[in-house]
């Protein structure tokens, strides 16, 4: 099982979906599964009942999907690495991946982006800045392998985990992991 971390709009969802294509895995990716538990959207949710519940309900997300044993990728939202209990849970049960991206390229990619509850501020760059001074070393510290996104193409940044996957023995060399 492989799972995605990173700062949000770093590219975990649309890597993590072409990379269980490419390896014959199942994909997940946790935000959805919360919205699709709820019923309703995360920033709806997050609104009305805080983070806090939002990070309880992640927690068990997390919990279950890599409890699993399953040819499996994981995209976690941004915000996983908070508590403790996930960084356990994907640092022992999964290989985790972290897509580096700096503030400022995040938010060339995200400053029109009004679904994310965290970057609804007045200053999104500076909020980003701060998110990452506080999340960046625990996305280090459950990390087993650490790519820097910058501006490749998402094939390229599949490729560059693939590769990774196959130099740590994660997966086989070649396309398929699994049938």
């Amino acid at each position: 099982m492989i799972a995605l971390i990173g700062m949000p709009g770093s590219g975990k969802s649309t890597v993590g979906r072409y990379l269980a294509r490419r390896l014959g895995f199942t994909f997940f990716d946790t935000d959805q599964e919360i919205e699709r538990r709820l019923g309703c959207s995360i920033r709806d949710y997050f609104e009305r009942e805080g983070e806090q519940q939002f990070r309880a309900l992640e927690e068990t997300v997390i919990d279950e999907l890599t409890a699993a044993n399953r040819f499996a990728v994981i995209s976690t939202g941004g915000g996983a690495v908070l508590r403790p209990v996930n960084r356990h849970h994907l640092h022992e049960r999964t290989r985790v991946i972290y897509l580096h991206a700096l503030p400022e390229d995040i938010y060339r990619r995200l400053r029109h982006d009004t679904t994310r509850p965290l970057l609804q501020t007045a200053n999104p760059l500076e909020r980003l800045r701060s998110l990452y001074a506080e999340r960046d070393p625990l996305y280090r510290e459950t990390a087993h392998f650490v790519i820097e996104t910058g501006r490749p193409s998402v094939a390229t940044l599949v490729n560059m985990v693939v590769m990774q996957l196959e130099l740590g023995s994660v997966v086989p060399p070649g396309d398929k992991a699994h049938p």
